[in-house]
């Protein structure tokens, strides 16, 4: 069973972090991986892209490193957001705890990932696991901007149409 983190603990975590290094991040922006990292460089955090496919190219403006041990010494990572599966995670805690200095504060484990045995050791070194979330929408949820259907669309209406109103409906 996985440890569950709770809203505070994610906030703080969204809060504090500056640096988010994003695992598996793919240069097509209809993936996941581009807009949750476009969103959160948007929101003020600095997006560090991490994909063998696209090492020394460029994504939103960073250089894709090839893993975790391409972070340079002077670039601190607060978040390692993980879009990999499950089977990859033990991996990646390894090296985040190997090779990143001062060590990450949150491992983030996307939608569908959990790994018990990573995330309880990277407990054991002092970094905090969230499984199975998004950082994106946990900041939208947690700082306001998450809106009916997840989207904030700007327009501010309390009228819902009626049933069978849509023309999907009929």
């Amino acid at each position: 069973m996985r440890a569950l983190s709770s809203d505070h603990e994610i906030k703080l975590a969204l809060t504090e972090a500056k640096t988010i290094a994003i695992i598996g991040m793919s240069k097509n922006e209809t993936k996941a991986s581009f807009f949750v990292g476009r969103y959160m460089q948007r929101r003020g955090y600095r997006v560090i892209p991490i994909n063998p496919v696209y090492a020394g190219e460029s994504i939103l403006g960073e250089t894709v490193l090839a893993q975790l041990t391409d972070v340079p010494q002077d670039v601190s990572i607060d978040i390692v957001d993980i879009f990999r599966r499950s089977e990859f995670v033990p991996d990646i805690v390894d090296q985040a705890i190997d090779c990143l200095t001062p060590l990450p504060k949150t491992i983030w484990m996307q939608f569908g990932i959990q790994h018990a045995e990573a995330a309880a050791k990277a407990r054991a070194h002092g970094i905090q696991t969230i499984e199975d979330r998004c950082p994106k929408i946990e900041y939208q949820r947690l700082f306001g901007e998450l809106r009916r259907a997840g989207i904030n669309t700007g327009i501010v209406s309390s009228k819902l149409p009626s049933r069978g109103s849509h023309e999907y409906d009929k």
